[in-house]
């Protein structure tokens, strides 16, 4: 299996069978890191909830200009307004190799008081799992999407459920608002916590490729 991780919480994942996109947000496609054009195939795309850093329209529609049979999969909200846009093969239900599970987005009050937009955890083909926005995921497979910081949640908290979920490959997300220099510190201190942890924790560098 290899990932390649463009900006933020946006995650490309190919094996011998499928390519997934995760998460195709406005961070990820004004980085200009990730090029249409150059994607040869594209099975899936999974959206965890409606914010624009996961779900930017400009970045779908590109999506689907391009690959027309491509399923995306989301929370209700999501595919409604991907049926808006015109795009049909969508679905918030499960199929055979992605699990979708309602899961509350963390709070950000008092911020942002109210309930927050529909959020889904992920299970891709029993290898990833994906809480999208929230540190509140009760399990995880072999390989976790570690939201490592953001408004709704901390560094801390990420580190304490990748601790509790115990997975044994830690793949960092949503840290677009750390600096270059920051993100090297908290890999590194990561990557020597969960190592004594006995997982370890893929230190990625946005646009290039690694395998698991």
């Amino acid at each position: 299996m290899k990932l390649t991780k463009y900006v933020h919480s946006c995650v490309l994942v190919e094996d011998n069978q499928h390519t997934t996109l995760f998460d195709p947000g406005q961070f990820s496609w004004e980085s200009g890191l990730f090029d249409v054009n150059k994607l040869e195939k594209l099975d899936f795309v999974i959206i965890t909830h409606e914010h624009f850093d996961h779900f930017y329209e400009p970045f779908v529609q590109a999506l689907a200009q391009k690959f027309p049979d491509i399923q995306f999969l989301s929370t209700p909200e999501v595919v409604q307004k991907l049926k808006g846009l015109g795009i049909t093969n969508v679905s918030a239900d499960s199929n055979d190799f992605v699990k979708l599970s309602p899961l509350n987005h963390d709070s950000m009050e008092p911020l942002s008081p109210g309930p927050m937009c529909q959020n889904v955890a992920v299970n891709y083909k029993d290898k990833i799992s994906h809480p999208g926005d929230s540190h509140h995921l009760a399990e995880s497979k072999e390989i976790l999407f570690l939201p490592a910081a953001g408004p709704w949640g901390s560094t801390i908290e990420a580190v304490r459920m990748a601790v509790r979920l115990k997975p044994k490959m830690i793949v960092p997300i949503h840290d677009w608002m750390w600096n270059d220099a920051w993100r090297s510190t908290m890999y590194d201190r990561m990557e020597v916590f969960f190592t004594e942890q006995s997982a370890r924790f893929i230190k990625t560098v946005d646009g290039e490729t690694f395998e698991l």
